[in-house]
């Protein structure tokens, strides 16, 4: 059957899907969505972008509206307001101009921009711009349903999203510069039993570089869910130890743990003193025991809620063995079992001396590091598994400690097979068996993850569920994602994943079980932290409630 004047053209791009009524003189069209939050009290340029490709102006390319269509699952009210602008791009993709060519300060899940703009011949993008609200829900969410162009002429096009991104609204919890601070690292998280949120990190005040540097341990705490921060507290900061500057005395790289069963969170962090900022900590510790010669394992302690901290405790002596080169936690969090034990990851460097088949000299082992009578002694376990770093565990529903650990062996440009490695233990980390899972259910780029354990319930029964956070990709630190296991971490369905940050950052991440409904996460973009919370139903795949 023939329709006059009406042709419908399917474009399908990387951005979407578009449905065109006759616009003459329009060559092509293409949606894209940036896949990262809306971030509060930030910029959120061009979240949205529709290029339109003309091949010459014409008063039917003079359009006069557009829609932006929310799904009826999500919250607009996120958004405070949204600012429409025209761009005309050069031929090798440079903005010539930019104007703004309409808003609208109330957001709806149908929100009418009216503007009167006329398309240029070549490359013209249209651009919207959305700035969350400052009391926006840290929980909430919407997706772009599609966007409608109406024109004068009397075409139209609709443009439908390809794949589906929900749009969340995130703080910077650290921004780079705050208080004097270059770069914020190496995130650890968890809750109290008052439902405080702690947050560790590293202060790397001149600099990103790793230690040895001027760094301290900073420390945020929330008590609202995460919704708004207390100033940071620096909680660990060895000064000028032995006369040396701060440079030489830095302490990094935090691992977070709070015991439920005595109200108590301890912070585990690494220090040396002496080391030339010129060096590399982790190739310039050596065997012994001693601040000047080894890297320490130090701990901080709070058992009033964060509020105030310890002074440091060194328990390098109880569980480093002088041979090893250096011996450190996690970072990120540790755990505490249902028996009061307190578990830390940990890892540790030792010279093996087979470099064909371990990896070389000094080689490192994830492990974990525990104490059963509330912290006044510590104990350590053997190597999971050779060329293995940062680490983070978990109890499983049987009673094994799951150790996932960063594969420096096994590493996507080196060929061989990519993923994360995972161990189990029933004895404290005095023997290790491999999971079934290891090296194949999680890809990695070779980076810190984040791995916690929760029991919900479903279909009438208490089930634990495990949610796992990295950079979901092979080669790269981008596509910062949360993925769930109804399975003890054999399988980790696509259905039951939510991409948080799709652009390239630091990539480590750290996440709580803020409360039985929502998962929080903190991780790290580029010199700095950002925070967000995702409802335990997405990650299930469940319908919202």
């Amino acid at each position: 059957m023939k329709i006059l004047n009406v042709v419908f053209a399917v474009i399908l791009a990387l951005s979407g899907c578009v449905h065109r009524k006759e616009v003459a003189g329009l060559e092509s069209s293409k949606l894209t969505q940036k896949h990262v939050p809306v971030f509060i009290d930030r910029d959120n340029s061009g979240l949205v972008e529709i290029d339109l490709m003309v091949e010459e102006a014409s008063e039917d390319l003079q359009f006069e509206r557009v829609d932006l269509i929310i799904g009826k699952d999500g919250n607009p009210e996120i958004l405070s307001s949204i600012t429409l602008r025209h761009e005309v791009l050069s031929a090798s993709g440079e903005v010539e101009s930019s104007i703004v060519i309409g808003g609208i300060d109330k957001v709806k899940h149908k929100s009418r921009l009216d503007t009167n703009t006329g398309l240029e011949a070549g490359h013209n993008r249209i651009v919207f711009d959305l700035k969350a609200d400052s009391s926006a829900l840290l929980g909430k969410s919407f997706s772009i349903e599609s966007v409608r162009l109406l024109f004068k002429g009397g075409g139209h096009l609709v443009l439908n999203p390809e794949r589906a991104f929900r749009f969340r609204p995130a703080l910077v919890l650290r921004a780079t510069g705050q208080d004097d601070c270059d770069t914020y690292r190496i995130p650890g998280l968890v809750t109290t039993n008052s439902g405080t949120l702690i947050a560790v990190y590293d202060n790397r005040y001149n600099n990103s570089k790793d230690l040895q540097e001027d760094i301290d341990v900073g420390m945020s705490r929330s008590v609202d869910g995460g919704q708004t921060w207390e100033p940071m507290q620096v909680i660990m900061d060895m000064g000028e130890w032995g006369g040396r500057s701060q440079r030489l005395n830095g302490i990094g790289d935090p691992s977070v743990l709070y015991d439920h069963t005595t109200n108590t969170i301890w912070v585990a962090a690494l220090w040396i003193s002496g080391s030339s900022p010129d060096n590399m900590l982790w190739w310039d510790s050596k065997p012994g025991m001693l601040p000047e010669e080894t890297g320490q394992f130090v701990l901080v302690k709070s058992t009033d809620d964060g509020r105030t901290w310890s002074e440091p405790i060194n328990i390098t002596e109880q569980i480093k063995d002088p041979e090893w080169q250096l011996l450190l936690a996690g970072p990120g969090r540790g755990i505490t079992l249902d028996d009061g034990t307190l578990v830390f990851p940990a890892q540790f460097k030792k010279d093996i001396g087979t470099k064909a088949v371990d990896g070389g000299q000094y080689t490192c082992h994830s492990t974990i590091v525990y104490s059963q009578d509330g912290g006044d002694s510590w104990h350590i376990g053997t190597g999971a598994r050779p060329n293995t770093t940062e680490a983070q565990v978990v109890q499983l529903a049987d009673g094994g400690l799951m150790l996932n650990m960063r594969d420096d062996l096994n590493r996507h440009d080196k060929g061989d097979t990519n993923g994360r490695a995972v161990s189990v233990t029933y004895d404290m980390g005095q023997t290790w068996e491999p999971h079934p899972s290891t090296n194949s259910a999680l890809i990695e780029p070779n980076c810190m993850a984040s791995l916690i354990a929760h029991d919900i319930e479903m279909e009438n029964q208490m089930q634990q569920v495990l949610f796992f956070s990295n950079p979901n990709s092979k080669t790269q630190r981008t596509n910062m994602t949360i993925k769930t296991s109804l399975d003890g971490g054999l399988s980790w369905p696509d259905n039951h994943q939510v991409e948080l940050f799709q652009p390239s950052g630091f990539g480590y991440s750290c996440m709580t079980m803020v409360d039985d409904e929502y998962v929080g996460i903190v991780y790290e973009g580029i010199k700095e932290l950002y925070f967000q919370k995702v409802p335990v139903w997405e990650l299930l795949g469940r319908p919202a409630l």
